[in-house]
């Protein structure tokens, strides 16, 4: 790479990472291609982004961000993976390291709260921002369901009352 290629790709890289709320550092030494791959796969899926990059450029771009506290952490072949849902990028590193010993979890940073490797596991296991939608959208509309029942009720309640008066007339005409 040259210069202007750097300063492009710091640029590029700070401009992603203000705009994450989470990232996780992982070392990946003896991952053949087929896994990167994979793993680069399963990442997408979850909307995440994983690159590998140099320490000293990525030290770069994570100045004027709130990831500053992860920069420690860049030693060695290292790459970075990020998401603006934690929970997803947390759950497929967590996931990929299970498969993959060579895939280590190295920390990370949820905002400007720096992350071991622990916490990116216990981060993992929190149910995801959908799971977490759908339960609150179930929570709100299950008591709108409950009044509508309730409301319902009386009504129903009513009708058959009706009918049993109709059908007992109907029973006495026929008999006289």
């Amino acid at each position: 790479m040259d210069r202007t290629e750097k300063r492009e790709f710091v640029t590029g890289l700070n401009q992603a990472l203000a705009d994450t709320s989470m990232i996780v550092v992982t070392r990946n030494a003896g991952l053949t291609v087929a896994e990167v791959t994979d793993l680069r796969r399963k990442m997408g899926a979850a909307g995440a982004t994983y690159k590998v990059a140099k320490n000293r450029l990525t030290n770069l771009a994570l100045d004027g961000t709130q990831f500053d506290g992860i920069k420690s952490m860049l030693k060695g072949p290292v790459a970075l993976a990020w998401a603006t849902d934690p929970v997803a990028v947390a759950k497929t590193a967590v996931e990929f390291a299970k498969t993959n010993e060579k895939f280590v979890l190295v920390g990370g940073s949820l905002g400007s709260q720096t992350l071991n490797a622990d916490g990116i596991k216990a981060l993992a296991e929190l149910p995801s921002l959908d799971v977490l939608r759908a339960r609150l959208v179930g929570m709100i509309s299950t008591p709108a369901t409950r009044i509508a029942g309730i409301l319902q009720a009386p009504a129903g309640q009513l009708a058959r009352v009706f009918g049993a008066y109709a059908k007992k007339d109907e029973v006495e005409a026929e008999a006289a």
